[in-house]
């Protein structure tokens, strides 16, 4: 059995977690719940060797362990699967999969053949059929955690710690993961799981442990739990209405596309979105969403095509110049695109914004410093200070830092892609707000969302992908998940 016995863990003078004890039992999922920055990440690391607590102990197997490092956890039976993938982009997927593992022959070197044979095998489990000998660089964000969590399956261990494994992953191989934990559960394996999404919790739990601010609120059986009394223990209070009503009109027509391709991403993409109005993209994973909406900011513009905003042709063919002309976005992958991980809270908030604090060729700190206070106040970003390194907060904390800076500038058209991947139901709840008050405003919102009763909830109108091409134009009052998703599904 593996235990934490009141782990207690501070960064830069801010408390994250607080004497948290849990116990976590062989052949069990035991659920780690809470909102972002209540704990949950930092006390899987501790466990995992990668944190060292500033206070209380582990115990493993009846014994006090102090975990140095990763390997050190990896050697006593306990790996981990981060929600922030680490592949090694340059080796390939069996080379990823097996490192240091890698099965020799009667020579001493590595068995190729072998190597391949056994890393297939491993991906079996989950249902995926991976070409084993193509680089970890060409897979998308899926195919990658898909790699990770056969990783943690071929060392065999008696604990796996899954931090938001699912957060990328596709019904497919969601489907297919759950069945992976099902069989590690007959064998005996303790996993400890972390998901903002309900109904995996449900699924999948045998034991839920809440953490509110860096605190354990609770450990019971997940059947002691409702969806309603779950949340309310995370937050702290009842939440009375997740998405807000749809209240606004939409105005105007302030961005038009017409005809935008990029092969083999896209092609043919035409639609108008109007001020106020929250348009929604949907589609499976790989149909063309995030690269449409890439094109219209300019981090990879269309071949062809034309984008006209208030009847104007514009070209925009870097983000900058998106910016310039009114349009911000807040990208899917925040740790690749949107923050500079070395770089302060503070100063992340402001990047885009600079010419707004200079004065001449100079920096004007004091107003860099009124202005990161204001929006760590407005977003309730949890940092000791605006000072803090970006890198030491939460996924959650880090993606409002992303959202307060693309609203620094204001701007007319907002795109948001996949906005909530990974964040707590709390957090979730004020984005939904947030999209409400941007609409009433008239910011023209272009939302990018793998989360149907979002799509369905927070849009006024719905812009179904599949394979690259539009399928249907769709009005979520009369239309459902089941539609979106025949519209969405490979003829």
């Amino acid at each position: 059995m593996l235990r934490a016995c009141q782990l207690t863990k501070t960064f830069g003078g801010l408390s994250v977690l607080q004497e948290a004890s849990i116990d976590f039992h062989p052949g069990e999922v035991h659920a780690l719940m809470g909102e972002n920055g209540a704990g949950k990440s930092t006390l899987l690391k501790m466990l995992a060797g990668l944190y060292q607590p500033n206070g209380g102990s582990i115990e493993w197997r009846g014994q006090s362990v102090r975990f140095q490092s990763p390997h050190d956890a990896l050697s006593q039976g306990i790996a981990m699967v981060h929600q922030e993938l680490m592949p090694i982009p340059d080796l390939n997927v069996a080379e990823n999969l097996l490192l240091g593992m890698e099965p020799v022959n009667a020579l001493g070197w590595v068995d190729r053949a072998e190597l391949h044979r056994q890393a297939q095998s491993w991906l079996k489990q989950l249902n995926t059929d991976l070409d084993t000998h193509q680089p970890m660089r060409r897979l998308s964000v899926a195919q990658i955690q898909v790699v990770e969590i056969a990783k943690a399956l071929a060392r065999q261990a008696d604990v796996i710690l899954m931090d938001e494994p699912t957060a990328a992953l596709s019904n497919h191989e969601v489907t297919a993961l759950f069945s992976a934990i099902n069989t590690l559960r007959q064998r005996g394996v303790a996993v400890v799981y972390t998901t903002h999404k309900m109904d995996e919790v449900f699924r999948l739990a045998d034991r839920i442990s809440v953490l509110r601010d860096g605190q354990l609120v609770c450990t019971k059986a997940a059947i002691e739990f409702s969806p309603e009394s779950l949340i309310a223990h995370m937050v702290g209070r009842e939440l009375a209405q997740v998405f807000p009503p749809i209240t606004t009109t939409p105005g105007d027509v302030i961005l038009e596309v017409r005809g935008l391709t990029r092969e083999p991403s896209f092609r043919d993409i035409s639609f108008t979105l109007r001020r106020g109005e929250v348009l929604g993209l949907a589609g499976l994973m790989g149909a063309g969403r995030t690269e449409v909406v890439s094109a219209v900011f300019g981090l990879t513009p269309a071949t062809s095509g034309e984008i006209l905003l208030q009847g104007v042709p514009t070209r925009i063919t870097c983000p900058a110049e998106a910016i310039a002309a009114g349009i911000g976005m807040v990208t899917e992958d925040r740790k690749g695109l949107g923050i500079v991980p070395a770089m302060s809270v503070g100063h992340n908030l402001t990047l885009a914004a600079l010419p707004q604090f200079s004065r001449s060729a100079l920096l004007d700190a004091a107003a860099e410093r009124c202005a990161t206070q204001t929006a760590t106040t407005d977003f309730a970003i949890k940092a000791s200070s605006p000072q803090q390194a970006i890198r030491e907060l939460s996924g959650g904390n880090q993606q409002k830092v992303l959202l307060a800076r693309a609203l620094l500038n204001r701007p007319a058209i907002l795109i948001l892609d996949e906005p909530t991947r990974g964040i707590d139901i709390g957090a979730k709840a004020e984005i939904y707000a947030l999209i409400g008050r941007l609409s009433a405003q008239g910011t023209a919102v272009l939302l990018v969302s793998s989360e149907l009763p979002e799509i369905l909830s927070l849009t006024h109108r719905i812009l179904v992908l599949r394979q690259g091409k539009l399928s249907a134009e769709l009005d979520p009052r009369q239309t459902n998940q089941e539609e979106i998703l025949r519209h969405a599904m490979p003829q």
